[in-house]
């Protein structure tokens, strides 16, 4: 099985063909289109968008306007004005947390969380609770690792008022039914915003948000091809308009008067002091790369690899992995434990031997704790990625398992 995008494309992967890179759920690497559409906007088009009364300026503007409206074709947002950039999904979902949580929630009421969340959509809403008096609650999940639905519909109380979930968990690879999750709580808690942490589906799989009918979207432009330091948060207008902004100073504003300030209209109200265009442009760059490939051939290409990687795995003494079975419903994610070889311990021989791996709790501590264990090791794909690289890191576990037998 050949990579889907040529390793070429990627300059860091081209100038080390040694270098096998299975991080790609902690970021990705960039392709030379994003690097060059982020040195065209720094050489051609740099400015301070919005507010020069100049050519350069207005032409900035048109590129964070025209990236803006790419981001949201490709995510599946018609309304671009609802599509608002960030400095990444931890901020997006904190957004939403301290703007309309701040303003909705109070004592007694309820958010709902579920177990396989990223500590970026789980320690938001735990400390909102701190705050403002809110019971916290931790919704199971099934034997896969998705959402229990049947447990999540027990859940939901007449105070509800946040239900948060991941699209895809970054530990098991699960995939979410959005849709279904939303139907249920719009159901048996109306009332009730929903907050879906897309930060490892955007990459993936072929995300229309409006079609899944959540009231908050969330995603990082660094794990779908993008620079650092962007994200975007996809939200529905009437509740926008209604929730206070985040952060306050200058572009967000319409009128500020000595004692009482309007704000901008959308998406500039939620977007204070100057923008991240490049980052803007780096991410419309990545959305046309992956457009390119097509995204069911992306999440195929990655769904592929994780089975083949989980039947390898499985053939090694001691191995045990998680989330869904080889050739589920499944994104590139595979985390797996060896024996008693620590993770970090896997994660340092394979680096030796030029395979990269994440080890640790991948900001997942609650699921650990529910998975029984402290730490795993992690391989995940990306478009770049072989049947090549998943023969070295067998290799390289190979070696590990070798290694600490002799030292046995």
């Amino acid at each position: 099985m050949s990579s889907l995008a040529p390793r070429t494309d990627f300059p860091l992967l081209a100038a080390d063909p040694r270098l096998v890179y299975l991080d790609s759920a902690a970021t990705s690497q960039k392709p030379r289109a994003v690097l060059d559409a982020i040195a065209h906007f720094y050489t051609h088009d740099y400015a301070n968008p919005h507010r020069g009364a100049y050519a350069l300026s207005a032409r900035a503007t048109e590129r964070f306007r025209a990236a803006r409206e790419r981001v949201a074709r490709f995510l599946g947002v018609a309304d671009a004005s609802t599509l608002l950039f960030t400095r990444g999904c931890t901020e997006s979902l904190n957004l939403v947390a301290g703007a309309w949580g701040r303003a909705n929630v109070g004592a007694g009421d309820r958010i709902v969380v579920t177990a396989a969340e990223h500590h970026g959509d789980f320690v938001p809403w735990q400390q909102l609770a701190l705050e403002r008096g809110a019971e916290f609650v931790i919704a199971p999940l099934a034997a896969e690792g998705t959402v229990d639905l049947a447990a999540l519909a027990d859940l939901l109380r007449a105070r509800t008022k946040v239900v948060a979930f991941n699209h895809v968990s970054n530990v098991l690879g699960a995939v979410n039914p959005v849709r279904e999750i939303v139907a249920l709580v719009r159901e048996r808690a109306p009332q009730a915003i929903t907050v879906c942490d897309g930060a490892q589906a955007a990459p993936h799989l072929p995300v229309r948000i409006d079609a899944l009918g959540v009231d908050f979207y969330a995603a990082a432009g660094h794990k779908m091809l993008g620079p650092m330091g962007i994200g975007v948060l996809a939200g529905r207008r009437e509740i926008l308009e209604a929730m206070p902004p985040w952060t306050t100073g200058g572009d967000m504003i319409e009128t500020v008067g000595d004692e009482r300030t309007t704000w901008n209209a959308l998406p500039h109200k939620f977007e204070a002091g100057t923008p991240n265009v490049e980052g803007a442009v780096g991410l419309a760059a990545a959305c046309d790369y992956l457009e390119a490939l097509g995204m069911e051939r992306v999440h195929e290409h990655g769904r592929a690899l994780a089975a083949l990687a989980m039947e390898r795995i499985a053939e090694l003494e001691g191995a045990r992995t998680f989330g869904p079975p080889a050739g589920a419903e499944r994104a590139g994610v595979v985390s797996f434990t060896l024996g008693d070889v620590h993770p970090h311990d896997l994660a340092s021989i394979l680096d030796a031997r030029g395979v990269c791996i994440r080890a640790g709790h991948h900001c997942a501590q609650p699921l650990m704790r529910r998975l029984g264990v402290g730490a795993t090791a992690r391989a995940s794909f990306s478009v770049y990625n072989s049947e090549q690289d998943v023969d070295a890191l067998i290799a390289g576990l190979h070696d590990a398992l070798e290694l600490f037998a002799h030292a046995g």
